[in-house]
């Protein structure tokens, strides 16, 4: 096994604090990096889409190059200190937030694809959880703290091919993601022409209905005629580890041994962002977050995008004086309509293919990852050579 050599942070980068700005400066200008896209990425994604107004002094004193690293400096738990992710193009005229570090390149010694997944590699996380384990408040992370961290790096050769491959894998899985993007903005379009805009039916008879002129042949259904309305645990202990995804009202953050729930789903985030999505398999879902799970499966894309077209009629009704949500019955009572006689109406078959074909690249992405996780402590620890492993 080639030799590897052990550094710390300081000798490789120059740390420097992110920009704080009011929230009236947000919202239009350049090029902004959040806080929230640092922690999920291990990348910078191509485009930064949230926006700052900054003046050209704080462009050139808070900007992004390839190579940066960036790094979450302060959280609430372990889990969150010293994510990281790695700008792999130059960002004209973006800055970054005030919630992360910047790690800057001082020397050519280190490949940023490399550091990226080495920087998210279980071994290099380990530092980060001893060390929040050790702040009896909220865990902040000290520059001294960061540029004495240790870091394994092998020849330049073998940081390129060890990131390929690892590279490789998650190209694969953003394929999936952009094929599934598209196939539910296709879904999407396709239920609006046939529910929403009835173009199949514009030279049939419309009778008049509580929900204003449909097609002749079809009724007005409620949301529960397909299927219960659950809610999700109350108190649930996320297992740091676990094979199932946790679905909270915001985002999947994280995972558990135990679960609830399994079936074709459709999950709605009672508060927050309302947000909508599908889930196949096994799954726990946190209070708020309402799981419906058709009686019937093969209705299950088509109800999807019947609650996700409709969200904001559903939401309309929202309660609460300081965080808005909800209830059960907005989502039970949420009337639609549809065909009398669904058992002969193809357009839920065309729904169901949809969901199969996505249900299929999100399977393979989930393996995809699964390997890549794997993967990467062994080849960040030198226990698996890239030589190892065929081309």
């Amino acid at each position: 096994m080639e030799e590897w050599k052990i550094y710390k942070l300081g000798d490789l980068y120059k740390v420097h604090n992110g920009l704080s700005k009011g929230g009236n400066f947000f919202g239009s200008g350049f090029p902004f990096l959040s806080f929230k896209i640092v922690f999920n990425n291990y990348f910078l994604p191509h485009t930064l889409s949230d926006l700052v107004q900054t003046s050209e002094k704080e462009r050139c004193n808070f900007d992004i190059k390839r190579g940066d690293v960036f790094i979450t400096r302060t959280s609430e738990t372990a889990e969150e200190l010293g994510m990281s992710c790695v700008a792999l193009k130059d960002y004209p005229n973006a800055t970054y937030n005030g919630f992360t570090k910047r790690l800057r390149p001082i020397n050519d010694i280190v490949v940023p694809e490399y550091i990226g997944y080495y920087l998210r590699s279980p071994k290099f996380r380990d530092l980060f959880y001893g060390l929040a384990s050790s702040m009896s408040t909220r865990a902040s992370l000290a520059n001294s703290d960061l540029l004495n961290m240790p870091v394994s790096i092998p020849s330049y050769s073998a940081q390129i091919k060890i990131a390929s491959i690892l590279q490789s894998l998650d190209d694969k899985i953003e394929v999936n993601r952009r094929i599934n993007d598209n196939l539910e903005q296709q879904g999407q379009a396709l239920f609006k022409s046939w529910f929403v805009d009835f173009e199949p039916f514009k030279d049939q008879p419309f009778v008049e209905s509580e929900l204003g002129m449909i097609p002749q042949g079809w009724r007005v259904y409620c949301l529960s005629e397909f299927l219960p309305v659950v809610t999700g645990k109350k108190d649930a202990n996320v297992a740091k580890g676990g094979q199932y995804p946790f679905f909270s009202c915001s985002q999947d953050f994280g995972w558990t041994d135990d679960y609830s729930f399994e079936g074709n789903a459709i999950l709605v985030a009672g508060n927050g962002d309302f947000n909508v999505k599908m889930y196949n398999g096994k799954f726990e879902a946190y209070q708020r977050t309402y799981v419906l799970i058709p009686y019937n499966p093969q209705y299950t894309a088509w109800l999807f995008y019947a609650v996700k077209y409709h969200l904001n009629d559903i939401t309309s009704a929202a309660r609460g004086s300081v965080i808005k949500f909800i209830t059960k019955g907005n989502l039970a009572d949420f009337k639609f309509s549809a065909p009398s006689s669904l058992e002969n109406a193809t357009i839920i078959e065309k729904f169901d293919f949809i969901k199969k074909i996505i249900a299929l690249n999100e399977l393979e992405s989930r393996r995809l990852a699964e390997l890549r996780d794997t993967l990467l402590p062994r080849l960040m620890s030198g226990e698996l050579s890239v030589n190892d492993i065929k081309e």
